[in-house]
């Protein structure tokens, strides 16, 4: 015979589940815009401690700048992979391993007394940084619902306080510490950031489908060989008596030509490719990918020109050249600031044209020099500002116009946007000094290319027209 069944009490119930933690959105902004200022920072802070690693290493300047170009390359070359890595294993573990990595490896710099040590560190400490973005983006994406595109708009502004502070900060700490102090500064922070991300980020979901496919680790060298090979090669032309025809310049170049064709035939070619062609060339994703390469790349190593431009030029002081980058910089923040809570109305096209039209006339206006009776530097910092005003009003809009198109692929599109910004910089960079290396009057050449940029700048904004348009939460 059966056991009768259990009998429960009338006024039992069922036993609650455990309830969820809840998500703390601004703690879960402010870890993440932490880890991102830090990042930031050290891309611009190293620059004031050169002559001290010069001196204190017992190395060249040329070797001392290297750190820079070590951090560039690891960055750009990392970001992508940075990208599908939060999405095959989850954006709260990439972000963890991201800060910890960088974290160790600034620890590790500060001890570096070794220049060829310090170098490869930067490399290390680039690939850290890497994931900060990716994976910061998608955190965001997954936690903050209808207030994403609001959240991941306000990214613009940190970035800017970063590049603006970074270099006060550097010589703050060479002047009365010493410039191991640039990077031991991040390891409490790093710390810090980790244990808040650990406490109030939540897990990641579990991974299935299509996200645990291969990495096509194939695609992945290819692309990162590419982009590395390029890089190098348009380094090259910074350095004195370079040419377009020294090996330097040709063979990795044309490695970079045949690395970066071969990636692209396997991504169209494989079941599951490391990033999907559409989000690179499609329709959308192609166009926004040239806006941010263009108003967003190469306008910063314009503006990062800027104090030497005002050198050159004007004969104005390493201080006071310096100090015009804070007119550009907080303009920059402001507008970013507005525009992340008027793009909704805006939608992402008006922004982008008003944006265009601002950083073109400023860069007009910084080609053409002051009238008389307007001293230089009111005159370039009034121009640096409204370069300025054109970067925060673009900002929002190009950051939310690729990532609207596909949420799932936040943290690859993430990447793919810094990426595409980071190359347009450094090529920038790296032409306009090679240029003005062999100019018998930089301030003048400089000045002509400043006016080039800008006419060019006009001429992108038909690509506008082509952006998907989007008012509203998404």
């Amino acid at each position: 015979m059966d056991a009768p069944p259990e009998i429960r009490p009338a006024d039992a119930s069922p036993r609650p589940r455990p309830a969820a933690r809840p998500v703390h959105r601004g703690m879960i902004f402010a870890i993440v815009a932490l880890a991102l200022l830090m990042m930031s920072i050290d891309a611009t802070i190293v620059a004031t401690a050169l002559p001290a690693l010069r001196r204190e290493l017992h190395t060249s300047i040329d070797w001392a700048g290297w750190t820079i170009t070590a951090y560039s390359l690891g960055f750009v070359v990392i970001l992508p992979v940075a990208g599908k890595l939060s999405e095959r294993y989850g954006c709260r573990r990439v972000f963890v391993g991201s800060v910890a990595a960088f974290t160790l490896a600034s620890l590790a710099c500060g001890l570096a007394d070794d220049i060829y040590v310090l170098i490869a560190l930067r490399g290390l400490q680039a690939a850290g940084g890497a994931g900060f973005t990716p994976s910061a983006t998608e955190i965001i994406v997954d936690h903050f619902g209808n207030a994403r595109d609001r959240a991941v708009s306000l990214f613009g502004s940190i970035f800017s306080i970063g590049a603006m502070i970074g270099p006060i900060f550097g010589g703050l700490f060479v002047a009365y510490w010493s410039w191991r102090g640039i990077f031991l500064v991040n390891v409490p922070i790093g710390a810090a950031v980790i244990a808040l991300a650990l406490r109030y980020v939540p897990r990641d979901r579990s991974r299935t489908g299509a996200s645990r496919a291969s990495m096509d680790a194939a695609g992945m060298v290819l692309l990162g060989g590419g982009i590395l090979a390029g890089m190098l090669a348009v380094s090259h032309l910074a350095e004195r008596d370079a040419h377009a025809w020294s090996p330097g310049f040709a063979i990795p170049l044309a490695i970079a030509a045949v690395a970066l064709w071969m990636f692209f035939r396997h991504i169209d070619r494989t079941a599951h490719p490391f990033i999907p062609p559409r989000l690179i060339s499609g329709p959308g994703f192609g166009t926004v990918n040239l806006i941010n390469a263009l108003y967003g790349g190469l306008t910063s190593g314009l503006v990062a020109l800027i104090p030497l431009y005002a050198s050159n030029r004007y004969d104005i002081d390493a201080l006071g050249s310096g100090t015009l980058l804070i007119a550009q910089g907080a303009a920059a923040i402001i507008f970013s600031i507005a525009g992340a809570f008027a793009l909704r109305r805006t939608g992402y096209r008006l922004p982008m044209y008003v944006g265009g039209v601002v950083i073109a006339a400023g860069m007009l206006l910084l080609a053409l020099g002051p009238p008389a009776g307007i001293p230089p530097y009111a005159w370039l910092a009034g121009a640096a500002f409204l370069v300025g005003v054109g970067r925060g009003a673009n900002n929002p809009a190009s950051r939310n116009a690729g990532l609207q198109l596909a949420p799932k692929h936040a943290s690859t599109l993430a990447a793919l946007r810094t990426m595409c910004m980071a190359i347009g910089t450094i090529v920038t960079i790296s032409i306009v000094t090679a240029i003005l290396a062999g100019s018998p009057d930089p301030g003048r050449t400089q000045a002509w290319l400043f006016a080039l940029a800008g006419a060019l700048l006009v001429a992108a904004l038909p690509l506008i027209a082509r952006v998907p348009e989007h008012r509203g939460a998404w």
